[in-house]
C-alpha cells in the first residue's frame, strides 16, 4: 500500500496527539482485563468447561458456567449468554418481549431506539410491541443530555419499562456516558421505584470500568459479536439482570417450563471464553481506532463525533462528509483494507430492519461482527460515516491512511 505525504503526514502529526488519550484507553483496559480475569478464576474455568453439548444439553457446564461469568462481571444477580440469541436486536427484543404485555407502558428516555428495535416496537401486524398492546412512549435528548423535566412529566406510576439506549444509532451526538446512565436510572427510581430500568449495551462493553447494571440498571442486553466477544465469539447474545427478570427472560428464551435448564452447542464454548478474555484488550484497540479516526479527519477538515478532544462513550465514530460520492468512497475504503473480502465493492441496499438505503463494509472474519473494523451509513443527508471496530490498532491505523489517501486524491480530481 503506497500512501500519499500528506496523508502519511495527518496520521503521525494525529498520533502525537492522541498519547495522553491512549493512555487513559489502556487504563481502563487493564481494570477490565483483571475483572474478567478474576470471574474466571472464581469459576474455576477449565478445560472441561469447553466441551460440546448435543441434544437438549441437560446439566451443560460450560454454559451455565459462562452465565455465572457474565454475571459476575455485570454485578448482576444472573444472566444469560447463549448462542441461541442471534444478535443484539434479538436480545433486546427477547428482554421486551418477556418482561412486556398488554396494557403494559414503556419509555425511552434516549429518543428513537437503534433503527431496527423501531420495528419491534411499532410494526404493524408483525407481531410487534405496539400488535401485544404494549403503550410506547419516548422522550428526545436535550442537547446531548436527558430531558429530565419531560422524563419526570412521562414517567409515572402506570410505566412498567424504561428503555435507555447507551449508543447513539444513526444521530449525530455522542454516546451516553457510564455516569449519564447511572444518574438516569436512579432518577427514574426516584419517581417510580417499581419501574424496571433496561439498558442497550450494544457497542458500549468495557469501554468504561463499569457496566451500566454495576451502577443501578436493572438489566441490560447485548451482542456477542460486538465489544465483548472479542472477535472470537461466533454468534450470540447476553441478557444480565436481576434474578426474577432474568428468569423470565429464560422461560421466553426456550419455553416457560424449562427456562435455562436446556440449549445445547455442538461446537462447544471454547471461542466465547476466549473471546471474552481478550474483550477488554480488543475493546481498547477499536477505541484508540476510533480516536484516530476522529484525530485524522478533523485535521483533514472534516467534523467527526465525539469531538477529536472528547474521550469514547462506544466503539462508533461518526465522519461528515460533504458529499454523497465522498461517503461512498470512504466505505468502499474500508471494505478495501479488510482482511476479508477487500476485492468486494460495496453498494447501498434495503437492509431488513432500516428505513433508508444502507452502503455497509464489513471484511470481517465473523460476519457482521461490528468488533471488527467496519462501516456503515444510511444514503441521505448529512452525509454520515460510522465506522467502528478494529482487532488491532494497526490494522486500524492501515485503514486510516487508505481511506484518507483515498479522500485526499479524489478532492484533488474534483
Amino acid at each position: 500500500m503506497e500512501f500519499c505525504e500528506q496523508a502519511k503526514s495527518i496520521v503521525a502529526k494525529a498520533e502525537e496527539k492522541l498519547k495522553k488519550q491512549f493512555e487513559e484507553v489502556d487504563e481502563i483496559a487493564f481494570v477490565n482485563q483483571a475483572r474478567v480475569l478474576d470471574a474466571f478464576r472464581n469459576n474455576n474455568l477449565g478445560q472441561r468447561h469447553f466441551a460440546p453439548t448435543n441434544g437438549y444439553g441437560y446439566d451443560d457446564i460450560g454454559r451455565d458456567t459462562l452465565c455465572k461469568v457474565f454475571a459476575e462481571l455485570f454485578g448482576t444477580e444472573s444472566a444469560i449468554v447463549s448462542p441461541l440469541i442471534v444478535s443484539g436486536t434479538h436480545a433486546l427484543s427477547l428482554t421486551l418481549f418477556s418482561l412486556l404485555g398488554s396494557g403494559d407502558k414503556m419509555v425511552a428516555v434516549t429518543g428513537s431506539p437503534y433503527d431496527t428495535l423501531q420495528t419491534v416496537i411499532n410494526g404493524k401486524n408483525i407481531g410487534s410491541l405496539k400488535d401485544l398492546g404494549v403503550n410506547y412512549e419516548q422522550v428526545e435528548l436535550k442537547n446531548g443530555d436527558f430531558d429530565w423535566e419531560n422524563i419526570k412529566k412521562t414517567v409515572d406510576n402506570d410505566t412498567k419499562l424504561v428503555f435507555v439506549g447507551r449508543s447513539r444509532g444513526y444521530e449525530w451526538r455522542d454516546a451516553l456516558t457510564i455516569e449519564q446512565i447511572s444518574k438516569v436510572a436512579k432518577f427514574v427510581k426516584t419517581i417510580n421505584p417499581n419501574t424496571i430500568v433496561m439498558c442497550d449495551n450494544c457497542y458500549g462493553e468495557f469501554i468504561d470500568k463499569l457496566e451500566p447494571t454495576a451502577v443501578g440498571v436493572d438489566v441490560t442486553a447485548g451482542s456477542m459479536i460486538k465489544n465483548i466477544g472479542g472477535g472470537i465469539a461466533p454468534t450470540g447474545g447476553y441478557v444480565c439482570g436481576r434474578a426474577d427478570l432474568i428468569e423470565k427472560i429464560a422461560y421466553r428464551l426456550t419455553a416457560p417450563s424449562i427456562g435455562m435448564e436446556v440449549g445445547s452447542y455442538a461446537y462447544g464454548y471454547k471461542d466465547f471464553y476466549q473471546g471474552l478474555f481478550l474483550a477488554p484488550h480488543v475493546v481498547a484497540q477499536a477505541v484508540k481506532t476510533s480516536l484516530l479516526f476522529g484525530q485524522v479527519f478533523s485535521d483533514a477538515g472534516y467534523s467527526t463525533m465525539p469531538n477529536p478532544s472528547d474521550r469514547c462513550n462506544d466503539i462508533i465514530r461518526s465522519i461528515k462528509f460533504d458529499t454523497e460520492e465522498e461517503l461512498v468512497a470512504f466505505v468502499r475504503s474500508i471494505q478495501e483494507a479488510s482482511p476479508i473480502d477487500s476485492n468486494v465493492v460495496p453498494y447501498a441496499w434495503d437492509m431488513p430492519g432500516y428505513e433508508d438505503k444502507v452502503i455497509m463494509a464489513a471484511g470481517t472474519f465473523v460476519g457482521g461482527a461490528s468488533i471488527e473494523l467496519s462501516a456503515d451509513s444510511p444514503i441521505k443527508e448529512p452525509y454520515i460515516a460510522y465506522v467502528q471496530g478494529g482487532l488491532t490498532y494497526e490494522h486500524g491505523k492501515i485503514a486510516v491512511l487508505y481511506c484518507l489517501d483515498k479522500i485526499l486524491k479524489m478532492k484533488k480530481r474534483l
